[in-house]
């Protein structure tokens, strides 16, 4: 949709110089309010009657030259109708020779003697050259038109006022046609950028729920499968029915827990989610983590609120795999601007019980991509000399 955007800018925008054609939008109909259609029409009409009063006027005008003039007219209308279609074409030579037309026509009728006929023809003529072909041929074919009939008035500064007329008529008409074919073409880019914009904010808004998706199933499954390679590694040394029984009960807890949070995240993409540090109360509570939580307390960005979430379900679940038993602290901060989560065990890692190798071991990878997309960013390591274990600390504006 961006590349359309640009080739409207690029193809329909006219090039400012003596060669270029008028845009095709100012040279058709296309955007001109019916009103407008109407009381051009009419305007024509008007100045139609007036040419034809002035040439019936004429006392040269007798018997089948009536005939003859009409017949010129009517010729000189049909290439006047014929030249706005040449032009939309830009057809420069089929136009032109249109035009000439009028010109020629007008000539013949002043030999003929009919004044009012040549002078109407020629300005006709001069005014559409002017509007609707390249300016530097449009006003070449004008200074013929003004040329033949300059030497035909008796006055000069009447015969002046006239050429300036013509071509002042036919350049605001070129300026006005102008001007609408460019309001056109900014309404067409900016229809065709809202359209970008939202296929834009449809495929960011796919790309995020399959980002949640993906979170909440991984997490889960990883979860599931921690459970499981307990139950494992219980088979294996023997262990009474009663011990693998509860690990696999706890693994079916866990898939039922993904499909719950997978229902959360969809409703928190919906604006329908919980407070975090409600959350995170009850899974601290489910987990026997100590939380606390500082600052006050405010509505948060559902990505923020769910980056948060995933993060502290991640932190855990590493917790579980690497230092079972730890005992955790969890503290969530409201600050300035952004929020923290800050998860630490004190455990000693190592001793995990084979659980260690279970999991790709890129849940704080795909953490620390989430909190990165949303501008902030997530440390996990140990926690140095004065505070034994490790720590994974997340930090997303907010």
């Amino acid at each position: 949709m961006a590349e359309t955007v640009a080739r409207v800018e690029e193809t329909d925008v006219p090039i400012e110089n003596w060669t270029a054609w008028p845009a095709r939008e100012a040279l058709s109909l296309v955007g001109v309010p019916r009103r407008r259609r109407v009381l051009t029409w009419v305007v024509r009409g008007v100045l139609v009657v007036v040419f034809l009063v002035s040439v019936l006027h004429e006392d040269v005008l007798r018997g089948g030259q009536y005939a003859a003039v009409a017949a010129g007219i009517m010729l000189c209308a049909v290439a006047v109708w014929r030249c706005y279609t040449t032009t939309l074409q830009q057809r420069l030579w089929t136009s032109i020779g249109l035009l000439s037309l009028l010109l020629v026509t007008g000539a013949v009728a002043l030999g003929a003697g009919s004044h009012a006929t040549a002078t109407g023809l020629w300005c006709v003529g001069a005014v559409v050259a002017v509007e609707r072909l390249p300016l530097g041929p449009g006003l070449g074919v004008a200074a013929v038109a003004m040329g033949l009939y300059v030497p035909t008035s008796e006055r000069l500064v009447p015969a002046a006022g006239t050429v300036a007329a013509v071509l002042l008529i036919g350049y605001s008409l070129r300026l006005d046609e102008e001007a609408r074919g460019a309001g056109f073409r900014m309404l067409a880019q900016e229809r065709a950028a809202r359209r970008a914009e939202a296929e834009s904010a449809a495929l960011a808004e796919r790309a995020r729920i399959a980002r949640e998706i993906h979170d909440v199933l991984a997490h889960s499954l990883s979860a599931q499968l921690v459970h499981l390679e307990a139950a494992r590694l219980l088979v294996e040394s023997g262990a009474e029915r009663e011990a693998v029984l509860e690990r696999i009960v706890s693994a079916r807890g866990m898939a039922r827990e993904g499909l719950s949070e997978t229902r959360q995240a969809l409703s928190a993409l919906r604006g329908e989610m919980t407070r975090p540090e409600e959350f995170l109360r009850d899974v601290a509570a489910s987990e026997g983590a100590r939380l606390q939580v500082t600052g006050e307390p405010r509505r948060l960005p559902a990505e923020a609120g769910l980056a948060v979430r995933r993060v502290a379900q991640e932190a855990l679940t590493n917790v579980r795999k690497h230092a079972p038993g730890a005992r955790v602290d969890m503290e969530f901060s409201y600050l300035e601007g952004e929020v923290e989560l800050s998860v630490h065990d004190g455990g000693a890692r190592g001793h995990t019980n084979g659980l260690a190798a279970s999991g790709a071991g890129y849940g704080l990878l795909g953490m620390r991509e989430r909190a990165e997309l949303l501008g902030g960013s997530l440390e996990a390591g140990p926690g140095g000399p004065e505070r034994e274990g490790f720590v994974v600390r997340l930090r997303v504006p907010a």
